[in-house]
């Protein structure tokens, strides 16, 4: 073989390991990234046989349990539950909440899983009218008739709350 041709097979072969390196650095950097949407239900039970794991990003979609909103007195700190037709989650979030925010109404919270049924979340985001719902939540919830139940399925509490 020329020496012409083993540069050229050199220089081809460096291109493409470099190339093959930066598509799985983009790759291993977007799926660091990737918010999933759960519900409620999915959290607690499993997206597909799947729980996702503690110190996961995730979206959560889910309607504002009455009664549920707990304010802090001396900060932006907030705490709430969410539900879909299932158990309950807890989102905690430290913000001013949006302006349609309310009981019974539909969010999608933006955040981390801390616990089982603990989510963090860095946004909420409060629905624009009656009949919206994110996608994802309206598919989850197809086919299913939503009464409002009489017993929530409460998460562990401790004891004096």
């Amino acid at each position: 073989m020329h020496p012409r041709r083993k540069k050229r097979l050199f220089a081809v072969s460096a291109v493409i390991v470099i190339v093959t390196a930066a598509i799985g650095l983009m790759l291993y950097a977007l799926n660091q990234n990737i918010d999933l949407f759960y519900t409620p239900s999915e959290i607690v039970n499993g997206k597909n046989g799947v729980k996702p794991s503690v110190g996961q990003r995730l979206r959560i979609g889910g309607m504002v349990v009455e009664g549920s909103v707990q304010r802090s007195h001396d900060s932006l700190d907030v705490e709430f539950d969410l539900i879909d037709v299932g158990p309950l989650v807890k989102v905690t979030y430290h913000g001013i909440l949006p302006d349609l925010f309310r009981e019974g109404q539909g969010i999608v919270a933006t955040g981390v899983l801390q616990e089982g049924n603990l989510i963090v979340a860095d946004e909420v985001l409060a629905k624009h009218d009656e009949e919206y719902m994110p996608p994802e939540l309206a598919e989850a919830m197809k086919g299913i008739k939503h009464e409002k139940p009489s017993q929530y399925q409460q998460y562990n509490k401790p004891e004096g709350e």
